[in-house]
């Protein structure tokens, strides 16, 4: 078995591919792709995520856009215990602190990345080496109205907290299921934002994240636990 060169063509095509690589482990699949597997991911936390694109054929990378773009799909990877509980909160999304304007939620690029999601569950306790963790199966996901409204909400006070010059007092802490918080190897790295005054000020890059609550609630019900 080898990885796709192209992206898959249909949701059917997809759903083939996440199948086929169910229950392998990533030592299996790097080793078919003649990948070197990292000993651990201190420094190499995307690794994971890379290797799964592979195998899927997904195509945005880092662009703003979904990874299986001409399906509207986003590929979302999911660390997880044996036991099937979450262990990261998941990130969406870049958050723009400038330029903001006529920016809603229905054109955010937060909705635009969670309309339609693949959750690719992989265990991933620190006690189990890279090579040896599992794949789980793939879940096609989209939110209910329920979960939109959620979203929606979270991000609308985010949005209004950035406007309104809050960035450097809004917590972590704020957001039911989706949590605005720093996007960044260190310190030194800092981007233009709108200070209390409404002058310009530096601040960290800032990006969403979904809380593990949330996507807990997404696995257990695909489950049905």
């Amino acid at each position: 078995m080898t990885p796709p060169s192209t992206p898959p063509d249909t949701l059917e095509e997809l759903q083939h591919r996440v199948n086929a690589i169910a229950g392998l482990s990533l030592g299996d699949l790097a080793c078919s792709a003649n990948i070197k597997v990292p000993a651990n991911f201190k420094k190499e936390k995307g690794w994971t995520g890379q290797l799964i694109e592979l195998w899927l054929g997904a195509s945005a990378g880092s662009k703003p856009e979904q990874d299986f773009v001409n399906l509207g799909i986003e590929l979302k990877t999911l660390p997880i215990t044996t036991t099937g509980k979450v262990l990261e909160t998941t990130y969406v999304c870049y958050a723009h602190l400038t330029g903001n304007a006529g920016l809603n939620w229905q054109n955010c690029n937060v909705r635009n990345k969670l309309q339609h999601v693949l959750w690719l569950p992989v265990i991933g306790q620190r006690n189990i080496s890279p090579a040896q963790r599992q794949v789980g199966t793939g879940i096609f996901w989209q939110p209910n109205a329920l979960q939109e409204q959620r979203l929606r909400h979270d991000w609308e006070e985010h949005m209004d907290n950035i406007a309104l010059g809050n960035i450097e007092s809004l917590s972590a802490k704020a957001g039911d299921v989706l949590q605005l918080r720093p996007k960044a190897a260190d310190g030194s790295v800092v981007t233009d934002a709108t200070g209390v005054d409404g002058q310009m000020i530096k601040t960290r890059p800032r990006g969403f994240y979904l809380r593990k609550n949330f996507t807990q609630e997404i696995i257990d019900c695909a489950f049905d636990r």
